[in-house]
């Protein structure tokens, strides 16, 4: 948990958490492997900060002040996430030859562990019982109000993603390891509504495209104000207009401009801006 590197690794050679954002909904249709990979961290506690540090990025997170003065996150999506993250860490199976790993594709946020379960999937969720694997780690977590060990944890996860995104984790159980995936907005819009979504993101791209002929200068978060939409949902819509050649970035993220692309016009190459989008 707080240990140095260089001693955990005589007792788990494989010490690691591996977390990678790829750039599509798989490695096949990724234009590169990844845009981000997780560098190795001292120990679990260290783990735990960098990893939910990349993903709260793709979670929209409310802030209120409490009446202690303090700023507190309100995001049930936040939430279910950090609960999937701890769970990772105290249930994997560290002599396992296979590391953790998380993966963040374009569509879902995809957790796997490894070390099956300690009883079968259906009676964990119907029965109040904890059973972690590494119940120390466990204990430690729960010392800094990180972990219950209450027995609910698929329940917490199920009812906050459902909350926060309308769809619920997906779950996958092996033998040997563990995978759970949470949707992202965009793409269980895509495959849930049918032709019904098609349109809705018809509409979104036209609104958006509205937004920034109105302001070129506009950015992702300051259209979602304005659409009164999900930040991820618009930086969804531009990535697509951007691949399809409607939209293109003039100068830098910072004090540059979009430019919408009108059917008739040709797109130079020379212009368009290879940086990620300004946010």
């Amino acid at each position: 948990m707080f240990g140095k590197r260089e001693i955990i690794e005589k007792h788990f050679a494989n010490f690691r958490i591996d977390l990678l954002e790829v750039p599509g909904t798989s490695y096949t249709d990724a234009k590169q492997r990844y845009t981000y990979r997780l560098e190795e961290q001292e120990n679990l506690w260290d783990y735990y900060f960098e990893c939910i540090a990349r993903l709260r990025l793709r979670i929209d997170v409310q802030y209120t002040i409490g009446a202690d003065g303090f700023g507190q996150e309100l995001s049930p999506g936040l939430e279910c996430i950090r609960e999937a993250l701890v769970n990772l860490l105290i249930h994997a199976d560290f002599f396992s030859p296979a590391c953790s790993r998380i993966r963040l594709f374009t569509h879902q946020i995809e957790f796997y562990n490894p070390g099956g379960l300690p009883k079968p999937f259906e009676e964990l969720r119907r029965k109040d019982v904890s059973l972690p694997r590494n119940p120390i780690l466990a204990k430690l977590f729960r010392m800094v109000k990180l972990a219950e060990n209450a027995g609910f944890g698929f329940d917490k996860m199920d009812t906050n993603w459902k909350h926060y995104n309308q769809t619920l984790p997906q779950y996958e159980i092996e033998f040997d390891s563990v995978i759970l995936r949470f949707a992202l907005e965009h793409f269980e819009q895509e495959i849930v509504s049918g032709n019904t979504t098609e349109k809705t993101t018809e509409k979104t791209t036209e609104k958006i495209l509205s937004a920034i002929k109105q302001n070129n200068s506009i950015t992702v978060k300051e259209i979602a104000a304005v659409l009164s939409i999900s930040f991820h949902t618009v930086d969804w819509n531009i990535r697509k207009l951007r691949n399809e050649g409607f939209l293109i970035r003039i100068g830098p993220d910072k004090g540059g401009y979009w430019k919408v692309m009108e059917p008739a016009e040709d797109l130079n190459p020379k212009s368009i801006s290879s940086k990620t989008i300004d946010i």
